[in-house]
């Protein structure tokens, strides 16, 4: 195993369980070994992503200072 996945399982270790449980089926479906059953959308999930399906479908994208500013608020 390498160092950086060691200092993942490290921090992931920090986590509660829930948390664990969804970083393991992202590996687990990363790794090709399936992760479980799917996880259900709530009906504000969906509708969210029916909604930036739309913007997308009408090209409605961030700008690039958009961008920039979400980064910049967010430490990166």
């Amino acid at each position: 195993m390498t160092k950086l996945l060691e200092q993942a399982f490290d921090a992931a270790r920090q986590l509660p369980p829930k948390e664990q449980d969804d970083i393991a089926r992202a590996i687990m479906q990363l790794a090709g070994t399936g992760g479980g059953d799917p996880v259900a959308l709530t009906p504000a999930e969906r509708d969210a992503i029916a909604n930036s399906k739309a913007a997308a479908a009408r090209g409605e994208f961030a700008t690039e200072e958009q961008v920039r500013a979400v980064w910049a608020k967010h430490g990166r």
